[in-house]
């Protein structure tokens, strides 16, 4: 191979993507701009810790215990809860400005003491939801739960309630013919202790402090996993992804391009040159990678300036894992170029295939929340090696051993197709 026509045919092409004005702005300020935004509405830095859920409360019960389970969820740090009557609530809910709405029915308040024995119909909470929002649902069953519990136990043990729902419990166990002795025995002492509670002065039950209900026996401490002391960026993953997924565009758009210069002619006026076949296929390889790695740089330099992007694991596997994506998305270039027999009929399959790619490898929304069979199959995509490469050396903070495998993950990816598109390439316009 000539190396100084090889230089030379590199240095060509990179002059050529520097002076066209129109693929710098596609290269450079779009990947920014929607990077940007995608962190954004994402969680940015995560200063502000995890969103509350917005829930909207219907109580058309207006009990002691309903005001208490209502007052237990707006204290919840987990929620942001409004007052709303069921009508509006619903319309809320149907318009899709409010996940989920909770209804506490009448007679709530009653029919939960009666049955927290057991033997009473329960009463049935409604919950309106979204149904594009499963996980705001799930976690607000479960603090319902938790704040409903802690209620009706208050009400149902308290000394001021004199009987009320044990009284009842212990009424329709006598009633219904079965011998329970032991549970008979824990209501009759429970009632005892009510009396002699309410038998007290008022100054010494309010010196033995508030009786509460039942509660979650424990304090969870949450703590994020990530590099250090560095909390989870989620610009990081953004970039990450948009950053992959604008080279394989760009590297389609070069594909596109040797399709039109065939198309034109200009291919087999280089192959009468003394240039091998390898030499002219390498160059395009080697000038498609320089400037993918060069967006890739530049990219991760304005999210680092800009939005506090950070190499948190080893810097040389960041660049590794840089220069195999590079490499692998000029390769997927030249690959769309060898398959493709005219511009118009591969830009729209190339573009497709890119998409498709992304949206499997994580690069819109983690591969996490995919079906766990098909997080397995995205591994068959260079995509989600690459966004996890990235992941890994930013945010993750993982080490140099990391990148070496993902990098050699991704390089096999780029032989392949490098490959591919070496033994398919057609000189020649159809």
């Amino acid at each position: 191979m000539s190396f100084p026509a090889f230089r030379a045919l590199v240095a060509k092409d990179l002059r050529l993507f520097l002076s066209d004005r129109r693929s710098l702005v596609i290269s450079f300020a779009v990947p920014l701009a929607l990077a940007a935004f995608m962190g954004f509405v994402t969680g940015g830095h995560g200063k502000e810790g995890t969103p509350r859920v917005a829930l909207l409360v219907v109580d058309e019960d207006g009990s002691a215990l309903s005001r208490e389970v209502v007052a237990g969820l707006g204290s919840d740090k987990a929620l942001a809860v409004t007052r709303a009557e069921r009508a509006v609530a619903r319309e809320q809910v149907r318009a899709g400005k409010t996940p989920v709405a909770v209804v506490l029915p009448a007679r709530f308040g009653e029919a939960a003491g009666q049955a927290f024995f057991g033997g009473a119909t329960k009463p049935e909470l409604t919950l309106l939801y979204d149904p594009s929002h499963g996980a705001e649902v799930a976690m607000v069953r479960g603090i319902l739960t938790q704040h409903v519990m802690q209620a009706v136990s208050k009400s149902a043990f308290s000394p001021q309630v004199q009987g009320g729902p044990v009284r009842d419990a212990l009424a329709r166990l006598q009633q219904d013919g079965k011998s329970r002795p032991e549970l008979e025995q824990m209501l009759k002492s429970v009632l005892a202790w009510q009396q002699s509670e309410a038998a007290q002065p008022a100054g010494a039950r309010a010196e033995a402090g508030p009786t509460g209900g039942l509660s979650v026996p424990f304090e969870a401490r949450e703590e994020e996993v990530t590099s250090g002391e560095v909390r989870y960026n989620a610009y990081s993953h953004s970039f990450a992804g948009m950053g992959v997924q604008f080279v394989l565009l760009a590297a389609t758009d070069a594909g596109i391009g040797i399709l039109t210069e065939r198309q034109r002619g200009l291919w087999r006026r280089l192959r009468a040159a003394p240039l091998s076949r390898r030499t002219l296929l390498l160059s395009r390889l080697v000038s498609g990678a320089l400037t993918a790695l060069m967006v890739l740089l530049v990219l991760f330099g304005f999210g680092a300036a800009v939005f506090g992007v950070r190499v948190e694991g080893s810097l040389p596997g960041f660049f590794l894992v840089a220069v195999g994506i590079a490499l692998m998305s000029s390769a997927f270039g030249l690959l769309v170029a060898a398959l493709g027999h005219t511009p118009q009929a591969a830009r729209g399959m190339a573009i497709f295939v890119v998409l498709v790619m992304v949206m499997l490898g994580g690069a819109w929304f983690p591969s996490f929340l995919f079906p766990a069979a098909l997080q397995k199959l995205t591994l068959a995509m260079p995509t989600r090696w690459a966004v996890d490469g990235l992941d890994a050396m930013t945010w993750r903070g993982l080490g140099l051993t990391s990148a070496l495998g993902t990098t050699g993950v991704l390089l096999a990816f780029a032989a392949l197709f490098a490959s591919l598109a070496l033994a398919r390439f057609r000189w020649d316009a159809d």
